[in-house]
Protein backbone atom coordinates (compact mmCIF):
# COMPACT_ATOMS: atom_id res chain seq x y z
CA UNK A 1 0.00 0.00 0.00
CA UNK A 2 2.75 2.39 0.82
CA UNK A 3 4.50 1.55 -2.48
CA UNK A 4 1.40 2.51 -4.49
CA UNK A 5 1.15 5.77 -2.62
CA UNK A 6 4.77 6.53 -3.45
CA UNK A 7 4.12 5.83 -7.21
CA UNK A 8 1.13 8.21 -7.35
CA UNK A 9 3.08 11.01 -5.71
CA UNK A 10 5.95 10.52 -8.15
CA UNK A 11 3.65 10.74 -11.23
CA UNK A 12 1.95 13.89 -9.93
CA UNK A 13 5.31 15.55 -9.47
CA UNK A 14 6.31 14.67 -13.05
CA UNK A 15 3.11 16.19 -14.50
CA UNK A 16 3.61 19.36 -12.48
CA UNK A 17 7.21 19.68 -13.70
CA UNK A 18 6.19 19.28 -17.39
CA UNK A 19 3.53 21.95 -17.05
CA UNK A 20 6.04 24.36 -15.56
CA UNK A 21 8.54 23.76 -18.36
CA UNK A 22 5.85 24.29 -21.03
CA UNK A 23 4.79 27.64 -19.52
CA UNK A 24 8.39 28.76 -19.41
CA UNK A 25 8.90 27.88 -23.08
CA UNK A 26 5.76 29.82 -24.10
CA UNK A 27 6.97 32.84 -22.17
CA UNK A 28 10.32 32.69 -24.00
CA UNK A 29 8.71 32.68 -27.54
CA UNK A 30 8.22 36.11 -29.30
CA UNK A 31 4.60 37.16 -29.69
CA UNK A 32 3.23 37.17 -33.29
CA UNK A 33 1.82 40.50 -34.53
CA UNK A 34 -1.70 40.87 -35.83
CA UNK A 35 -2.53 42.48 -39.25
CA UNK A 36 -3.75 45.64 -37.56
CA UNK A 37 -0.53 45.94 -35.59
CA UNK A 38 1.49 45.60 -38.86
CA UNK A 39 -0.57 48.28 -40.65
CA UNK A 40 -0.17 50.70 -37.77
CA UNK A 41 3.58 50.17 -37.74
CA UNK A 42 3.82 50.79 -41.53
CA UNK A 43 1.79 53.98 -41.28
CA UNK A 44 3.98 55.29 -38.50
CA UNK A 45 7.12 54.52 -40.52
CA UNK A 46 5.77 56.32 -43.63
CA UNK A 47 4.81 59.46 -41.76
CA UNK A 48 8.36 60.93 -41.75
CA UNK A 49 8.80 60.19 -45.49
CA UNK A 50 5.52 61.90 -46.42
CA UNK A 51 6.50 64.86 -44.31
CA UNK A 52 9.86 65.04 -46.08
CA UNK A 53 8.14 64.88 -49.52
CA UNK A 54 5.76 67.70 -48.59
CA UNK A 55 8.63 69.78 -47.32
CA UNK A 56 10.61 69.16 -50.52
CA UNK A 57 7.56 70.04 -52.64
CA UNK A 58 7.05 73.25 -50.72
CA UNK A 59 10.65 74.29 -51.48
CA UNK A 60 10.38 73.63 -55.26
CA UNK A 61 10.76 76.48 -57.80
CA UNK A 62 7.65 77.74 -59.59
CA UNK A 63 7.65 79.25 -63.09
CA UNK A 64 5.16 82.07 -63.62
CA UNK A 65 4.83 83.94 -66.94
CA UNK A 66 3.09 87.30 -66.66
CA UNK A 67 2.72 87.68 -70.46
CA UNK A 68 3.53 84.46 -72.35
CA UNK A 69 2.23 85.92 -75.64
CA UNK A 70 3.30 89.26 -77.12
CA UNK A 71 1.08 90.54 -79.95
CA UNK A 72 2.59 93.37 -82.02
CA UNK A 73 -0.44 93.75 -84.26
CA UNK A 74 0.33 95.00 -87.80
CA UNK A 75 3.99 95.83 -88.46
CA UNK A 76 5.82 96.91 -91.65
CA UNK A 77 7.78 94.21 -93.43
CA UNK A 78 11.43 94.43 -92.52
CA UNK A 79 10.85 95.71 -88.98
CA UNK A 80 12.90 94.08 -86.23
CA UNK A 81 10.72 92.90 -83.33
CA UNK A 82 12.52 92.80 -79.98
CA UNK A 83 10.80 91.73 -76.79
CA UNK A 84 11.88 90.77 -73.24
CA UNK A 85 9.50 88.23 -71.69
CA UNK A 86 9.29 88.39 -67.87
CA UNK A 87 9.78 85.12 -66.01
CA UNK A 88 8.98 85.10 -62.29
CA UNK A 89 9.92 82.50 -59.68
CA UNK A 90 7.00 82.15 -57.26
CA UNK A 91 8.51 79.07 -55.57
CA UNK A 92 10.82 78.62 -52.59
CA UNK A 93 14.03 77.54 -54.32
CA UNK A 94 16.14 78.71 -57.27
CA UNK A 95 14.45 78.49 -60.68
CA UNK A 96 16.87 77.38 -63.38
CA UNK A 97 16.21 78.04 -67.06
CA UNK A 98 18.06 75.13 -68.61
CA UNK A 99 17.42 76.11 -72.23
CA UNK A 100 15.55 78.63 -74.36
CA UNK A 101 15.00 77.10 -77.80
CA UNK A 102 13.69 79.44 -80.53
CA UNK A 103 11.55 78.27 -83.41
CA UNK A 104 12.10 79.06 -87.08
CA UNK A 105 12.50 82.76 -87.79
CA UNK A 106 13.17 83.69 -84.19
CA UNK A 107 16.37 84.13 -82.19
CA UNK A 108 17.05 84.32 -78.46
CA UNK A 109 19.49 87.07 -77.58
CA UNK A 110 19.93 86.13 -73.91
CA UNK A 111 18.08 84.86 -70.83
CA UNK A 112 18.59 84.71 -67.07
CA UNK A 113 19.75 81.22 -66.21
CA UNK A 114 19.02 81.37 -62.45
CA UNK A 115 16.12 83.27 -60.84
CA UNK A 116 15.95 83.47 -57.05
CA UNK A 117 12.65 82.88 -55.15
CA UNK A 118 10.39 85.90 -55.52
CA UNK A 119 12.61 87.45 -58.20
CA UNK A 120 11.86 88.15 -61.89
CA UNK A 121 14.11 87.30 -64.83
CA UNK A 122 13.93 87.94 -68.57
CA UNK A 123 14.11 86.07 -71.86
CA UNK A 124 14.91 88.43 -74.75
CA UNK A 125 13.83 87.42 -78.26
CA UNK A 126 14.29 88.93 -81.73
CA UNK A 127 12.23 88.42 -84.90
CA UNK A 128 13.33 89.86 -88.24
CA UNK A 129 10.25 90.27 -90.44
CA UNK A 130 12.18 90.84 -93.66
CA UNK A 131 11.33 87.41 -95.05
CA UNK A 132 7.72 87.21 -93.81
CA UNK A 133 4.34 88.45 -94.97
CA UNK A 134 0.96 88.11 -93.33
CA UNK A 135 0.24 86.61 -89.88
CA UNK A 136 3.24 85.10 -88.07
CA UNK A 137 3.67 83.32 -84.74
CA UNK A 138 7.24 82.74 -83.56
CA UNK A 139 7.73 80.61 -80.45
CA UNK A 140 10.40 80.00 -77.83
CA UNK A 141 10.38 76.83 -75.73
CA UNK A 142 11.71 77.14 -72.18
CA UNK A 143 13.13 74.15 -70.32
CA UNK A 144 13.30 74.66 -66.52
CA UNK A 145 13.74 72.75 -63.28
CA UNK A 146 10.15 73.48 -62.20
CA UNK A 147 8.80 69.98 -61.40
CA UNK A 148 5.24 70.97 -62.34
CA UNK A 149 6.12 72.93 -65.51
CA UNK A 150 9.38 71.54 -66.95
CA UNK A 151 8.60 73.12 -70.35
CA UNK A 152 6.65 76.23 -71.31
CA UNK A 153 6.26 78.40 -74.40
CA UNK A 154 6.65 82.08 -75.22
CA UNK A 155 5.18 83.42 -78.46
CA UNK A 156 5.46 86.57 -80.55
CA UNK A 157 2.49 87.30 -82.82
CA UNK A 158 2.34 89.88 -85.60
CA UNK A 159 0.79 90.64 -88.95
CA UNK A 160 3.56 91.61 -91.34
CA UNK A 161 2.43 94.12 -93.97
CA UNK A 162 4.67 94.85 -96.96
CA UNK A 163 4.45 98.57 -97.73
CA UNK A 164 6.98 98.03 -100.52
CA UNK A 165 6.95 94.84 -102.57
CA UNK A 166 8.09 93.37 -105.89
CA UNK A 167 6.11 91.76 -108.70
CA UNK A 168 6.12 88.94 -109.72
CA UNK A 169 8.48 88.07 -106.85
CA UNK A 170 11.13 89.58 -104.61
CA UNK A 171 13.94 87.56 -106.17
CA UNK A 172 15.70 86.89 -109.46
CA UNK A 173 17.54 83.72 -110.38
CA UNK A 174 20.28 83.35 -112.99
CA UNK A 175 21.72 80.21 -114.57
CA UNK A 176 24.48 81.36 -116.90
CA UNK A 177 27.84 80.56 -118.41
CA UNK A 178 30.92 82.42 -117.31
CA UNK A 179 31.36 85.51 -119.45
CA UNK A 180 27.70 85.75 -120.45
CA UNK A 181 25.29 88.33 -119.05
CA UNK A 182 21.53 88.09 -118.46
CA UNK A 183 18.88 90.63 -117.54
CA UNK A 184 15.73 90.09 -115.50
CA UNK A 185 13.15 92.66 -114.42
CA UNK A 186 10.83 93.19 -111.46
CA UNK A 187 8.19 95.81 -110.74
CA UNK A 188 8.43 97.63 -107.41
CA UNK A 189 5.13 98.93 -105.99
CA UNK A 190 3.92 100.44 -102.69
CA UNK A 191 0.97 100.56 -100.30
CA UNK A 192 1.90 104.01 -98.99
CA UNK A 193 -0.57 106.89 -99.24
CA UNK A 194 2.11 109.47 -100.04
CA UNK A 195 3.71 109.56 -103.54
CA UNK A 196 6.20 106.70 -103.77
CA UNK A 197 9.75 107.05 -105.07
CA UNK A 198 12.88 104.95 -105.44
CA UNK A 199 15.86 107.11 -104.55
CA UNK A 200 18.76 104.72 -105.27
CA UNK A 201 19.79 101.09 -105.74
CA UNK A 202 22.89 99.40 -104.32
CA UNK A 203 24.32 96.25 -105.96
CA UNK A 204 26.65 93.66 -104.36
CA UNK A 205 29.48 93.88 -106.91
CA UNK A 206 30.74 94.96 -110.33
CA UNK A 207 29.18 91.89 -111.92
CA UNK A 208 25.65 93.16 -111.10
CA UNK A 209 24.03 96.26 -112.56
CA UNK A 210 20.58 97.65 -111.76
CA UNK A 211 18.64 100.41 -113.49
CA UNK A 212 15.19 101.70 -112.62
CA UNK A 213 12.60 103.96 -114.17
CA UNK A 214 9.06 105.05 -113.40
CA UNK A 215 6.41 103.18 -115.37
CA UNK A 216 4.51 105.76 -117.39
CA UNK A 217 2.21 103.67 -119.57
CA UNK A 218 -0.93 102.28 -117.98
CA UNK A 219 -0.62 99.00 -119.87
CA UNK A 220 2.85 98.38 -118.40
CA UNK A 221 1.68 98.58 -114.76
CA UNK A 222 1.43 95.42 -112.65
CA UNK A 223 -2.27 94.72 -112.22
CA UNK A 224 -3.93 94.12 -108.87
CA UNK A 225 -0.97 95.07 -106.66
CA UNK A 226 -0.16 98.14 -104.58
CA UNK A 227 -2.33 101.11 -103.72
CA UNK A 228 -4.48 102.21 -106.69
CA UNK A 229 -2.99 105.21 -108.42
CA UNK A 230 0.37 104.78 -106.70
CA UNK A 231 3.61 105.02 -108.71
CA UNK A 232 5.28 101.80 -109.85
CA UNK A 233 8.90 101.32 -110.92
CA UNK A 234 10.51 98.83 -113.25
CA UNK A 235 13.92 97.61 -112.09
CA UNK A 236 16.19 95.90 -114.66
CA UNK A 237 18.82 93.66 -113.04
CA UNK A 238 21.75 92.48 -115.17
CA UNK A 239 24.18 89.87 -113.83
CA UNK A 240 27.26 88.18 -115.29
CA UNK A 241 30.04 89.37 -117.54
CA UNK A 242 33.79 88.94 -117.14
CA UNK A 243 33.73 89.86 -113.43
CA UNK A 244 31.29 87.11 -112.41
CA UNK A 245 33.00 84.32 -110.51
CA UNK A 246 32.27 80.65 -111.02
CA UNK A 247 29.96 79.02 -108.52
CA UNK A 248 26.64 79.68 -106.78
CA UNK A 249 25.11 83.15 -106.52
CA UNK A 250 23.67 84.34 -103.21
CA UNK A 251 23.45 88.10 -102.79
CA UNK A 252 20.94 90.91 -102.29
CA UNK A 253 20.18 94.13 -104.13
CA UNK A 254 19.23 97.00 -101.81
CA UNK A 255 16.53 99.35 -103.03
CA UNK A 256 16.24 102.60 -101.06
CA UNK A 257 12.82 104.34 -101.13
CA UNK A 258 11.01 107.27 -99.53
CA UNK A 259 8.52 104.95 -97.78
CA UNK A 260 8.12 105.98 -94.14
CA UNK A 261 7.13 102.46 -93.09
CA UNK A 262 9.60 100.49 -95.22
CA UNK A 263 12.42 102.73 -96.46
CA UNK A 264 14.46 99.89 -97.94
CA UNK A 265 13.60 96.77 -99.87
CA UNK A 266 15.86 93.85 -100.77
CA UNK A 267 15.67 91.79 -103.94
CA UNK A 268 17.37 88.41 -103.51
CA UNK A 269 19.75 87.33 -106.25
CA UNK A 270 20.49 83.62 -106.61
CA UNK A 271 21.59 81.08 -109.21
CA UNK A 272 24.88 79.74 -110.51
CA UNK A 273 27.67 80.71 -112.92
CA UNK A 274 29.07 77.70 -114.79
CA UNK A 275 32.19 77.39 -116.95
CA UNK A 276 31.53 77.74 -120.68
CA UNK A 277 33.04 74.32 -121.39
CA UNK A 278 34.52 71.34 -119.60
CA UNK A 279 37.67 69.30 -120.22
CA UNK A 280 38.04 65.61 -119.44
CA UNK A 281 40.65 64.72 -118.27
CA UNK A 282 42.47 67.88 -117.21
CA UNK A 283 45.96 66.33 -117.18
CA UNK A 284 47.68 63.47 -119.02
CA UNK A 285 50.12 60.94 -117.58
CA UNK A 286 51.21 58.19 -119.98
CA UNK A 287 53.08 56.33 -117.28
CA UNK A 288 55.80 54.02 -118.64
CA UNK A 289 54.92 53.25 -122.23
CA UNK A 290 56.50 52.12 -125.51
CA UNK A 291 55.53 53.89 -128.77
CA UNK A 292 53.86 50.80 -130.22
CA UNK A 293 51.75 50.00 -127.16
CA UNK A 294 48.00 50.82 -126.98
CA UNK A 295 48.62 53.07 -123.96
CA UNK A 296 50.73 55.34 -126.16
CA UNK A 297 47.48 56.93 -127.38
CA UNK A 298 45.37 59.17 -125.10
CA UNK A 299 42.18 61.15 -125.72
CA UNK A 300 40.91 64.41 -124.21
CA UNK A 301 37.31 65.60 -124.74
CA UNK A 302 36.13 69.23 -124.83
CA UNK A 303 32.36 69.77 -124.37
CA UNK A 304 30.29 72.95 -124.36
CA UNK A 305 28.14 73.62 -121.26
CA UNK A 306 25.74 75.72 -123.31
CA UNK A 307 22.52 73.68 -123.44
CA UNK A 308 20.71 76.06 -125.79
CA UNK A 309 23.38 76.87 -128.38
CA UNK A 310 26.31 74.46 -127.87
CA UNK A 311 27.57 75.18 -131.39
CA UNK A 312 28.78 78.58 -130.18
CA UNK A 313 31.79 76.82 -128.65
CA UNK A 314 34.72 76.10 -130.93
CA UNK A 315 38.25 74.73 -130.59
CA UNK A 316 40.45 76.13 -133.35
CA UNK A 317 43.89 74.56 -132.91
CA UNK A 318 46.23 72.65 -130.59
CA UNK A 319 49.98 72.86 -129.98
CA UNK A 320 52.33 70.39 -128.26
CA UNK A 321 55.54 71.51 -126.56
CA UNK A 322 56.84 67.92 -126.53
CA UNK A 323 58.53 66.63 -129.72
CA UNK A 324 57.81 63.03 -128.71
CA UNK A 325 54.05 63.68 -128.42
CA UNK A 326 51.91 64.40 -131.46
CA UNK A 327 48.60 66.28 -130.87
CA UNK A 328 45.66 66.24 -133.29
CA UNK A 329 42.13 67.63 -133.10
CA UNK A 330 38.76 66.67 -134.61
CA UNK A 331 35.08 67.48 -133.98
CA UNK A 332 33.17 65.14 -131.71
CA UNK A 333 29.91 63.32 -132.32
CA UNK A 334 27.78 66.11 -130.80
CA UNK A 335 27.54 69.87 -131.33
CA UNK A 336 30.02 71.83 -129.27
CA UNK A 337 32.19 68.73 -128.73
CA UNK A 338 35.81 68.22 -129.76
CA UNK A 339 38.27 65.35 -129.33
CA UNK A 340 41.98 65.84 -128.78
CA UNK A 341 44.26 62.86 -129.50
CA UNK A 342 47.77 62.65 -128.03
CA UNK A 343 50.07 60.04 -129.59
CA UNK A 344 53.64 59.04 -128.75
CA UNK A 345 55.51 59.22 -132.04
CA UNK A 346 56.95 55.96 -133.39
CA UNK A 347 60.58 57.07 -133.35
CA UNK A 348 60.42 58.66 -129.89
CA UNK A 349 63.60 58.21 -127.92
CA UNK A 350 63.43 56.56 -124.48
CA UNK A 351 63.33 58.98 -121.60
CA UNK A 352 61.07 61.10 -119.42
CA UNK A 353 58.36 63.31 -120.88
CA UNK A 354 57.36 66.54 -119.11
CA UNK A 355 55.64 69.29 -121.04
CA UNK A 356 52.32 70.81 -122.03
CA UNK A 357 49.69 70.80 -124.73
CA UNK A 358 47.95 74.12 -125.47
CA UNK A 359 44.40 74.22 -126.85
CA UNK A 360 42.91 77.41 -128.36
CA UNK A 361 39.16 78.11 -128.04
CA UNK A 362 36.78 80.95 -128.83
CA UNK A 363 35.72 81.33 -125.18
CA UNK A 364 35.96 84.95 -123.96
CA UNK A 365 37.11 84.03 -120.45
CA UNK A 366 39.31 81.00 -121.13
CA UNK A 367 40.51 81.29 -124.74
CA UNK A 368 43.54 79.10 -124.03
CA UNK A 369 43.73 75.83 -122.09
CA UNK A 370 47.09 74.36 -121.08
CA UNK A 371 47.19 70.66 -120.16
CA UNK A 372 50.24 69.16 -118.40
CA UNK A 373 51.61 65.99 -120.01
CA UNK A 374 53.98 63.58 -118.28
CA UNK A 375 55.29 60.05 -118.76
CA UNK A 376 58.30 57.84 -119.43
CA UNK A 377 58.99 56.46 -122.89
CA UNK A 378 60.69 53.11 -123.10
CA UNK A 379 62.16 51.32 -126.10
CA UNK A 380 59.70 49.55 -128.37
CA UNK A 381 59.62 45.79 -128.02
CA UNK A 382 60.10 44.21 -131.49
CA UNK A 383 58.64 40.90 -132.63
CA UNK A 384 62.14 39.48 -133.19
CA UNK A 385 63.25 40.24 -129.66
CA UNK A 386 60.14 38.59 -128.30
CA UNK A 387 60.79 35.44 -130.40
CA UNK A 388 64.42 35.17 -129.28
CA UNK A 389 63.33 35.17 -125.68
Amino acid sequence: MSSKRILVITMAASVSLCASLSMAADAAKPKSKSKSDTANATAKASEPKAADAKASEAKAPRLTLSEPVKDYGTVPKGEKLNWAFEVKNTGDSDLQILAAKPGCGCTVADFDKVIKPGQTGKVTAHVDTTNFSGPIAKAITLETNDPNTPTSQLTIHAIVKPYVEAYPAGFVRFNMLQGDAETQSVTIYSEEEEPFEITKIEVPGEWVKADFHKIEKQEDLAVGVGRPGQTQYKVDITAGGPDAKLGPLADKIRIVTNSKHQPEYFVSLSGVVRPAFRVDPTNINFGEVAPNEPAATRHVTFRSNDLKTPERFNVSKVESSIPAINASLKPGANKGEFELTLQVVKDAKPGDVDGTVTIYTNDKINPKVVLPVKGTIKAAVTTASVSSK
